[in-house]
């Protein structure tokens, strides 16, 4: 069965994942994700992208991303790909392939799908059962996403902008994001669309990205469930 082929449209949210080969840790150290996120900065800066969130679990990333330009979050990703890939090699003198394929890659509509996608993202290490908070975790983006003004790596999304009037109001209101499980159905609709690279969204939303592309983006059953991630 082919692949599907990649969304990559300026100007909407797209959820991005990356695995290790055969789900292999490709973070060894603390140093290891310092130096990835060196590069996705740099990356992110040249090829006029924003970073909305971002976890980096030891054998996969997720990260949630707009682009500015066209094929931005592809050359973004390919940026960070090949200098990490070719660091981590030279570290642990290694060869091979590091990551499992290419990126995945869905679209992600703005409303409750893009900021429950950023909760998806920054309460990995919760399901993981690494921590019992995502404040406990260093490598993810929730500590710039609940100061409610986000700086550095992490660009404020109008979805986000729009919690508050002011930094302590969204602040306070992305803090009452988490006070809320994620539901079965969205942990799964998440799941699938990236899995699938197709839309994380609503009817409408699907049919005017197909009008775009003039093909379909929306979920389309499988025989296999995807992963989980």
């Amino acid at each position: 069965m082919p692949r599907p082929k990649r969304v990559d449209l300026p100007g909407l949210a797209h959820h991005l994942i990356v695995r290790g080969n055969d789900r292999q840790v490709i973070f060894h150290s603390d140093e290891d994700r310092s130096y990835f996120l060196e590069r996705l900065g740099q990356a992110r800066a040249h090829r006029q992208c924003d970073i909305h969130a971002f976890v980096l679990m030891d054998n996969h990333v997720h990260i949630l991303a707009t682009a500015r330009v066209p094929c931005g979050i592809s050359r973004m990703m390919q940026d960070v790909g090949r200098a990490y890939v070719k660091r981590v090699n030279w570290k642990y003198k290694r060869t091979g392939a590091l990551y499992e394929g290419r990126f995945k890659s869905s679209l992600v509509e703005t409303g409750s799908y893009f900021l429950t996608c950023m909760r998806y993202i920054e309460l990995n290490p919760v399901r993981a059962r690494m921590v019992d908070h995502p404040a406990q975790f260093a490598w993810s983006s929730f500590g710039q996403n609940i100061t409610g003004e986000p700086s550095g790596l992490i660009a404020a999304h109008p979805e986000y902008l729009g919690l508050g009037r002011d930094t302590d109001s969204r602040a306070a209101a992305y803090r009452r994001l988490f006070e809320h499980e994620i539901t079965a159905v969205e942990l799964e609709a998440i799941r699938r669309s990236a899995q699938q690279s197709c839309a994380l969204g609503g009817d409408e939303f699907c049919r005017a990205v197909e009008a775009m592309l003039l093909r379909p983006v929306a979920f389309v059953p499988q025989g296999r469930p995807g992963r989980a991630a």
